[in-house]
């Protein structure tokens, strides 16, 4: 790619919203933009020149290393093929636990080589609540179980379909013609009898344990 191309795409990668970082065709991080350094901690000069695996040395949600040399995505990359988006466990420069989704992006480098763009957005909190959920199905299967889905009224598993369509508490008042209050205190009592804390913890118990 030509001086002036370049300089025009780390431009543009500097300004998007997502963290980026760039790397040549030896694996080495060649560019780390300003969003990167806010997700991971880590600024420019501490990145740049640093092979990718050792920056990250990350995992996937079953403990699988991915971060190493020659990894599944550059040998993809090599080939030509497409990378699907994945998420990743890596730690920032605190040592603090983070959860990135990455998409990759090749683009051709100098002298026929190629580069890879890494495009990367923290899903933290989108992994931790579905841990959430899921430690509270298990407790629920191992506590109530099934049987305490025959313990709700008939206006509680009403109100439990509701929920699982997306209507929320007013919407659920009118369609019983009854005081939003009323409603609140049907979600609490099937929220106690299944053993969950939450709209979407009853949801996605009802599903596991075809209520609906």
């Amino acid at each position: 790619m030509k001086s002036g191309e370049s300089n025009g795409l780390d431009q543009m990668l500097e300004r998007t919203g997502d963290g980026v970082f760039v790397t040549g065709a030896d694996e080495r991080i060649v560019f780390w933009n300003r969003a990167a350094e806010g997700l991971l901690g880590y600024p420019a000069r501490e990145a740049v020149g640093r092979p990718c695996c050792d920056l990250f040395a990350g995992f996937d949600d079953n403990g699988n290393r991915l971060c190493y040399r020659g990894c599944h995505v550059t040998t993809l990359v090599r080939m030509g093929e497409a990378v699907q988006s994945f998420d990743m466990r890596t730690r920032t420069k605190t040592g603090r636990p983070v959860w990135l989704n990455i998409s990759v992006l090749p683009l051709p480098g100098p002298n026929g080589s190629t580069m890879t763009v890494h495009l990367c957005r923290d899903v933290t909190a989108t992994k931790e609540l579905l841990t959430l959920v899921h430690e509270r199905l298990a407790s629920s299967v191992n506590g109530a179980g099934p049987a305490a889905g025959s313990a709700l009224t008939r206006r509680e598993l009403e109100v439990l379909r509701l929920m699982a369509q997306g209507a929320n508490t007013k919407a659920a008042a009118e369609k019983f013609h009854v005081s939003p209050s009323t409603i609140r205190n049907h979600a609490q009592n099937m929220f106690g009898k299944l053993g969950v804390h939450s709209r979407l913890e009853a949801v996605a118990y009802a599903i596991r344990h075809k209520l609906l």
